[in-house]
């Protein structure tokens, strides 16, 4: 029974709220007629006080579901499980109903306990919700895109060692980002244009981008891009992607070769939470429905600026810093946690 695929007991028994007791799944529906513990009870009638660990991975286990809920029984009580699924996002996530019991390396604990049971972990308290529209601002490259384009155009260049170094220490918050962009900048001096174009014929979307960014906008959210990269991509990507604006750096070209400079001034970490903060104010987007992703150190004042920030298969650095993460799945796995928070 615990090595059975949880989505086999949600198609077979059509599971919406369950409970875990010794390993053994039991459906609160089924519960219905005989005298239903009194935590879960009460939880139906009394949710708001509740928190909410969202659980998924590719072929989720009863077991993997039984050992998550173990390890963490000193820090939160799981009340009673419910199934989330999303039209058009496959698959589907479990939500816990949960008391926390202690903060106390609380984050530290579910980073440990992802990692060990392979599973992603997200403890939410108030989410932006599906039910309203939002906005979600994304970083560009190794969050949309599944490359560094300034790597890409270094390698093309020629200079590929020399700035992949500076990206690798800028990205770990080990230097100031505008001016180690314009660094990395000035060791493209006298490409050739076309390299631009090669780059971004070959661009790779993050699995699941497009399909978050299509659900999204079926709920009248507002998905953008804000980038410490350049806006030769970004602008192709907010066409791509059919989003709704891009704002990146905008590298100078003259005689048809890079300059080596970048044009005015650097979007930094404090231009990309302005830019949150704006475009939210243009679009009439409360904040408290607000969402901003990335994986860098750079974006942490972004995430920061958001009702929820996600860090998205980011370095432990900024996983430690943000709200959720999302450590190895697809981006459209973020609409289960979105749809946790629609209220019940």
């Amino acid at each position: 029974m615990s090595h059975l695929f949880l989505s086999d007991l949600v198609c077979q028994q059509g599971l919406r709220d369950f409970t875990l007791t010794d390993g053994t799944l039991c459906s609160v529906t089924a519960l219905a007629g005989a005298q239903t513990p009194a935590s879960v009870s009460t939880s139906f009638t009394d949710q708001t006080n509740l928190s909410k660990l969202v659980v998924f991975t590719e072929g989720l286990e009863l077991q993997q579901l039984t050992q998550v809920t173990q390890a963490l029984a000193d820090y939160l009580d799981i009340v009673f499980y419910r199934v989330i699924k999303v039209e058009g996002v496959s698959g589907f996530a479990i939500c816990g109903y949960v008391a926390l019991k202690t903060q106390c390396l609380l984050n530290k604990q579910l980073e440990n306990v992802a990692t060990r049971f392979s599973v992603e972990l997200c403890l939410v308290d108030k989410t932006p919700s599906l039910s309203e529209p939002g906005l979600l601002l994304m970083d560009m490259d190794s969050t949309v895109i599944a490359v560094e384009c300034i790597d890409e155009l270094a390698e093309l260049a020629g200079v590929g060692e020399q700035v992949s170094a500076v990206t690798v220490l800028a990205m770990q918050g080990k230097l100031d980002f505008a001016q180690s962009l314009r660094t990395r900048v000035a060791c493209l001096a006298d490409a050739n244009e076309s390299i631009l174009q090669q780059v971004r014929d070959a661009l790779p979307l993050m699995p699941g981008v497009a399909n978050l960014v299509k659900i999204l906008k079926s709920y009248d959210w507002k998905v953008a891009i804000a980038s410490g990269g350049f806006s030769y991509f970004a602008d192709y990507l907010q066409v791509r992607l059919n989003l709704d604006a891009a704002v990146a750096n905008d590298l100078t070209i003259q005689d048809k070769k890079l300059t080596g400079t970048v044009q005015g001034d650097i979007v930094d970490a404090n231009v990309k939470a302005q830019t949150l903060k704006s475009l939210a104010e243009q679009w009439s987007i409360s904040p408290s429905q607000t969402i901003a992703m990335g994986d860098g150190a750079n974006d942490l004042v972004m995430m920061n600026a958001a009702a929820l920030g996600v860090a998205l298969h980011a370095k432990p650095i900024v996983r430690q810093q943000a709200d959720i993460a999302i450590r190895r799945g697809d981006l459209d796995t973020l609409l289960w946690v979105l749809e946790a928070g629609r209220p019940n």
